[in-house]
Order: C-alpha cells, then structure tokens, then sequence
C-alpha cells in the first residue's frame, strides 16, 4: 500500500486540499485511493506517533489506524493522511531550523508503516510571509519570540529537506511553494491522489475562485467550457492570463507588516527564499512542482 503524508506547512492551503480531495472520495476509492475524514484519525495518528518516538512501535499500530479510516472489508492501494500539525505546533515550528522534529515523526511512520510505500507531500511558504503568519497563530508577542535569538536569515527550506532524505532515504518527497499553487492547484491535487490527467473532479479550479473576481470566474468557466481536452500546462497558460486580467489584488496580495522588519529586510528574506528553491530542485529523492 502507498501511504501518502501530507504534512504541512503550517499556514499554507489551511486544509483547503484535504477538503477537496475528501469532496472527491468516492470517485478515488472506486480507483483504489482511500482519503478518510481527518477527525477519523488526526487525534490517534498524533498520539500513535508521539508514543512511537519514545517508547517504540507497538505490534498492532498499523492495524488501529487502518482499522480507523478504513471501511468494512475494504483495501487500498493508496492512502491519504493530512495534518499540518504532524511535524509538531505552530510553535515547534521553528527552532533553529523549520520543524525539527520532523525526522523523529517520519522515522515513526516508517516503522508503524514498514512494508508499505510511504511518501511526503510539503508546500513551503517565503519566510517573509511565513514567519509573520506563524505568529499569528501561537501566543508569542513578537516576530523575535519566533526565532528565538537565532538569524532570522539562516533558515533554509532545503536544509529540511535535505535532512529528512538524510534520515528516512526511502520516504520521496514532493514539494511546491503555496504562493504558486494556484496555477498548479490541480496537479498538486492529481499527483497525491494518483489521479490521471484525463479525469476531472470537483473542485479543480477553487483556490481561483478566492483570488479571481466574480467576472472573471464567469469569463473563465466560459473559455474552459468551450475549450474541452486543454492539457494541464495549457490550462496553467489560461489561468495565469485571466489572473493578469481579472485577480482580485486584495486577495492576492501578501501582508508584510511586522513591527521593526524594514522593506530591505522582507526583500532580503525573499531573495533568499527564491535562490532556496534551486537548492531544494538539487536535492535527491525531491520533486518540485511548479507552474
């Protein structure tokens, strides 16, 4: 069986993909792909995990969570996890470097899952916007208490990566940055489901419909209408042109405004960020999507 984890980041689709991919369950399970309910199995797979990484495996770790998300009687050749938290809280997300424990909670999986396929699935954030994001969502009072007193400039995405390939070589990766997923949203989709080009399913085109204005949807849904059989990069060329003409620049624009951090210092961490892709393309056992 393939076991597809799809671990974050924090802050990134905020379910927005699990949602669709569960919207779209019946469909994959006739093709063999399981996506269960994430209250099905977040609180035991957490808990499961944190007590592999001190006290060991048990013996029947991998039957209670199949036992959990599974249906009566039924198999699957490919299964879908999601949890941004799974490498640990939004406060264990940074700590000289992203998601520390990271390897500790893969390793857990590998032994809960030994003899199946287990791969990883990660969008990545700009630090610039990350980071801001981040402490939104915990009880820190400033963007310093995030980096507890380390460069707020050292981190690197590919650092992670390169880690966790260290330490878990069999599990693959595939990553894309969340400020493409719009134009790459239904391959992202397709690639952790398994799902061939040719079949459509609900909600390929969502995260359009936030970032688009109404007129726009409407001209869009047109054009794809009228244009039957496009393949995904001609779909992409089509979207990124009605995005030029009709995105809703409230939507898509990023919010930068932390206390104490100065224009040179966003376009700095941004600089950073996008030389970190080419890092990460270079990794082995990596996969980027891109538009």
């Amino acid at each position: 069986m393939q076991v597809v984890l799809h671990a974050g980041a924090h802050v990134t689709d905020e379910d927005r993909l699990i949602d669709c991919l569960v919207a779209n369950a019946g469909m994959l399970a006739e093709r063999g792909t399981i996506v269960p309910k994430p209250d099905d199995y977040r609180i035991l797979l957490r808990d499961i995990v944190n007590a592999a990484t001190q006290d060991g495996v048990g013996p029947d770790a991998r039957e209670v969570i199949l036992d959990a998300v599974l249906p009566e009687e039924e198999e699957a050749d490919r299964l879908i996890l999601s949890n941004d938290s799974f490498f640990g809280t939004h406060k264990m997300a940074v700590k000289r470097m992203f998601y520390p424990a990271a390897c500790a909670r893969l390793e857990a999986v590998r032994t809960i899952f030994p003899d199946d396929e287990v791969e990883l699935f990660f969008a990545i954030r700009n630090p610039a916007s990350f980071m801001p994001a981040l402490l939104a969502m915990t009880n820190f009072n400033t963007i310093d208490d995030i980096f507890r007193g380390y460069d707020p400039f050292s981190f690197r995405w590919s650092e992670l990566f390169e880690r966790i390939r260290a330490q878990v070589p069999d599990i693959p990766i595939t990553v894309w940055c969340n400020e493409d997923t719009p134009l790459i949203w239904a391959e992202v989709v397709r690639e952790m489901a398994a799902l061939e080009p040719t079949v459509g399913f609900e909600g390929e085109f969502r995260l359009l419909e936030e970032i688009m204005t109404e007129a726009g949807m409407k001209r869009f849904h047109a054009y794809v209408a009228e244009h039957p059989g496009m393949t995904e990069i001609q779909k992409r060329r089509v979207i990124s042109a009605f995005l030029d003409k009709f995105a809703d620049d409230e939507a898509v624009e990023e919010e930068y405004d932390i206390e104490g951090w100065t224009e040179d210092k966003i376009d700095r961490l941004t600089d950073l960020y996008e030389e970190d892709l080419y890092a990460i393309e270079r990794v082995p056992g990596v996969t980027m999507i891109t538009p």
